[in-house]
């Protein structure tokens, strides 16, 4: 009796291994510690990485503006996330377009629940810090003249209709994008074509700065910029090598990559700008290291490091051309460049990843490697991605026009928007 007792609760145990909850995977203490740091990390970049970098280039007079545009987006998109946008990024696929309403609030997601070898809520906070830089970024193109609160609701739905969708077809589950097997390791489509896109969407329409090409802007302060994209600068590592979502060679091949392309676009963007103006500008180089910190995102666990070094390089390259050829060009006002740096850098960083990926390194193959297929499925990538973003970015931009307005008044705009909108200033100089 007590055999065939003991028989019986092997085979339920053996039963139970193949159970659903057993198929979700278990929680390892070594992935779980690099998935919080990570976190961590990418947090860090928003309320202090970005928004330093952003008010340094800003003027004076709208240097805390720019900081509070910066923290209002991480607490925006923060909130929203909890509520709706993971549900509609990472639930149920309905049609390979968005998720479901199942984890409304997060509804069915407890503290005991496993996404791959992670607590499925550090997934959930790991994800939540990627909407925030995401949204964030979007202000660089329209800081000192967007309406405060026209900024606050323009968050809110853009993490809804535009940011949660995009973010399902690349990696959700059944997301369309995700089929076809385009490849984005940490956000190239996902955060910095989306953000730059919308950003130029945007600049167009609440329109150029008074004085904007008629006088020179001066930055508040550079060093403030350099020290903010430091601070960028560390915690991509947390941004590029916790996306591998595991303590593996994968993170670590990130790591390497994100550095190699960070640095090389550094060096590439102070040569060009030292032989073309004659001067090696502190904001040239830290331009550099952020347009190559955008072009290696996709790429970051798909490339080797020669194609890392390649992809710097001609990241600066396209980041420069951005900022000092497009824009003057074509006359619109993306402040910060948004569009210059994270939009074009962005989509040169996935097609990228379709020329370099490294089947030895990651296990896909770029054009390079023999796989054209997989440079056709980046550009189709690519295409998607700049349409919707740019039109439903548009006509969320028009709701909020109707509801608010999305420009401050003249006066507001020539006194600041430190004084005018927030009551404060943020350097004290008499």
């Amino acid at each position: 009796m007590r055999t065939g007792k003991a028989a019986l609760q092997s085979l339920m145990l053996a039963l139970a291994m193949f159970s659903p909850a057993f198929a979700a995977g278990k929680i390892d203490s070594g992935d779980t510690a690099w998935l919080l740091i990570s976190t961590a990390l990418v947090v860090m970049m928003t309320p202090a990485g970005l928004a330093m970098f952003y008010a340094g280039m800003s003027r004076a007079k709208n240097i805390l503006n720019t900081i509070g545009m910066s923290y209002v987006s991480y607490a925006v998109a923060s909130v929203v996330w909890v509520v709706i946008g993971y549900s509609l990024a990472f639930g149920n696929d309905i049609g390979g377009f968005i998720g479901g309403l199942n984890h409304l609030f997060l509804s069915g997601i407890g503290v005991n629940d496993v996404s791959g070898t992670i607590p499925a809520l550090l997934f959930v906070s790991f994800q939540m810090a990627f909407a925030g830089i995401a949204i964030a970024i979007v202000s660089g193109s329209v800081i000192e003249r967007m309406k405060f609160s026209a900024w606050i609701i323009f968050s809110a739905l853009w993490i809804v209709f535009v940011y949660a969708p995009i973010a399902h077809w690349v990696w959700g589950d059944g997301g369309w994008l995700l089929k076809m097997d385009a490849l984005d390791f940490a956000g190239g489509a996902v955060i910095h074509i989306n953000a730059g896109i919308t950003g130029l969407v945007l600049a167009y329409l609440v329109g150029k700065r008074k004085g904007y090409g008629k006088k020179p802007f001066f930055p508040s302060s550079i060093a403030l910029t350099a020290l903010g994209v430091g601070l960028l600068w560390f915690g991509w590592f947390g941004f590029n090598g916790g996306s591998a979502l595991a303590a593996n060679q994968s993170a670590a091949l990130a790591l390497i990559t994100t550095n190699t392309a960070a640095a090389m676009g550094a060096l590439t963007w102070m040569i060009v700008e030292w032989v073309r103006d004659g001067h090696p500008t502190v904001l040239g180089i830290v331009s550099g290291v952020v347009a190559g910190l955008v072009g290696i995102t996709p790429a970051a666990g798909f490339v080797n490091v020669l194609g890392a070094l390649i992809i710097g390089i001609t990241s600066a390259i396209v980041g420069y051309f951005g900022v000092a050829v497009l824009k003057p060009k074509l006359g619109y006002d993306d402040s910060l460049d948004a569009f210059g740096v994270h939009g074009l850098c962005g989509i040169w960083g996935a097609l990228a990843t379709g020329l370099f990926a490294d089947p030895s390194v990651s296990g896909k193959a770029g054009l390079f490697f023999g796989n054209v297929e997989q440079f056709i499925v980046q550009l189709i990538s690519v295409v998607a991605v700049i349409a919707y973003s740019g039109i439903v970015s548009f006509i969320v931009a028009m709701v909020v026009k109707g509801i608010v307005g999305l420009r401050v008044d003249e006066e507001e705009e020539f006194d600041g928007l430190d004084k005018a909108v927030h009551g404060e200033r943020g350097f004290e100089l008499e």
